[in-house]
């Protein structure tokens, strides 16, 4: 009966744990190979699926939101149209309005401070009551749609947050 000499065992040894190693890290990697497909995957369908909710939230809210202005607008329009019947035609010709009233309500309008009382209240500037109250009226129209837009994107930040979830 012939031994193997101890060298010749030791390298075989080597290489039966090279190779046990090797199988060991290659099946290794795949399995963590297929981890981390199934993972990408996972989350390729999760981001769909919010892409899909947050799509839906979106077309709602601004379906809602077209409704809401334009229900504002036809609101303003009618209450614009009856400025006349509202400002009568007797205290239209009476009352004119003066450059000052018209310098103040540009400047607050435009949100800036008005300048010092130049010729205030000198001349009138020819303006009738019923455009101050058309221009008023066409002002709080304006304000009430920027009101809706405002609600819009707060309910479209709110449903994108959802949607997330």
């Amino acid at each position: 009966m012939m031994l193997i000499p101890w060298p010749y065992r030791l390298l075989a040894l080597a290489l039966l744990a090279a190779a046990l190693i090797g199988f060991g890290w290659i099946k290794g990697a795949g399995h963590v190979q297929a981890q981390w497909d199934a993972a990408v995957q996972q989350q390729t369908l999760q981001a769909a699926t919010v892409r899909q909710k947050q799509a839906a939230a979106t077309v709602k809210v601004v379906t809602e939101y077209v409704d809401r202005v334009r229900v504002v607008r036809e609101k303003g329009d009618t209450i614009i149209k009856e400025v006349p019947v509202y400002v009568l035609v007797q205290a239209d010709a009476a009352c004119t309005i003066n450059r000052g009233f018209v310098r103040l309500h540009d400047t607050a309008a435009a949100g800036e401070l008005p300048e010092l009382a130049r010729d205030a209240d000198a001349a009138p500037a020819g303006i009738a009551l019923s455009a101050v109250a058309g221009t008023v009226a066409a002002n709080y129209q304006i304000c009430h749609e920027n009101a809706e837009q405002l609600k819009a994107l707060q309910a479209w930040v709110s449903e994108m947050g959802r949607s997330a979830e």
